[in-house]
């Protein structure tokens, strides 16, 4: 039995990635989607970059908020940066709504999509330079808290596919 251990181990080795790994990995992601669609002129692909572009924003809120926000609230003892992450959040989701279930047909739903893309710019920058360094610097596990949400993400996508 031990080679059947040995043949799964080399056959899925650990990767797990801590939380500001895997929210890194969603902000580029993210980022990326943002330059397709800026590239795009065909409205079916438009609309098809933003649907995408929204659950992948919706899940990765709410990941942070459920997950990972509670966490550096309690190791930083934090006032400032976490409301003002949900806050944002909020912003970034009235936009979604928005542009959900409405046709790319015209320059609102451009400037929408620019003004979230914007949005997001703004929230990435402030998490990377400011809550990311800190939460580094707590006592927080996070490998233990990526793989909570690593797993959360997981069920959340499949809930929308």
């Amino acid at each position: 039995m031990t080679t059947t251990k040995a043949a799964v181990s080399h056959k899925a080795p650990p990767t797990h990635r801590d939380a500001i790994a895997l929210l890194k990995s969603d902000h580029e992601a993210v980022s990326d989607l943002f330059a397709e669609y800026e590239k795009t002129r065909s409205t079916p692909k438009k609309k098809a970059i933003v649907a995408e572009i929204c659950t992948a924003l919706s899940v990765h809120a709410q990941i942070e908020e459920e997950i990972f926000y509670p966490a550096v609230k309690t190791a930083l003892k934090d006032k400032l940066l976490v409301p003002e992450a949900t806050v944002e959040h909020a912003g970034v989701k009235d936009l979604i709504a928005q542009l959900e279930g409405i046709e790319p047909d015209g320059e609102d739903y451009d400037a929408k999509v620019k003004v979230l893309s914007e949005y997001v710019k703004h929230h990435v920058k402030e998490e990377q330079n400011e809550m990311f360094p800190k939460a580094k610097a707590s006592s927080l596990n996070l490998v233990e808290l990526g793989a909570r949400m690593a797993d959360r993400k997981e069920a959340l996508l499949a809930q929308a596919a």
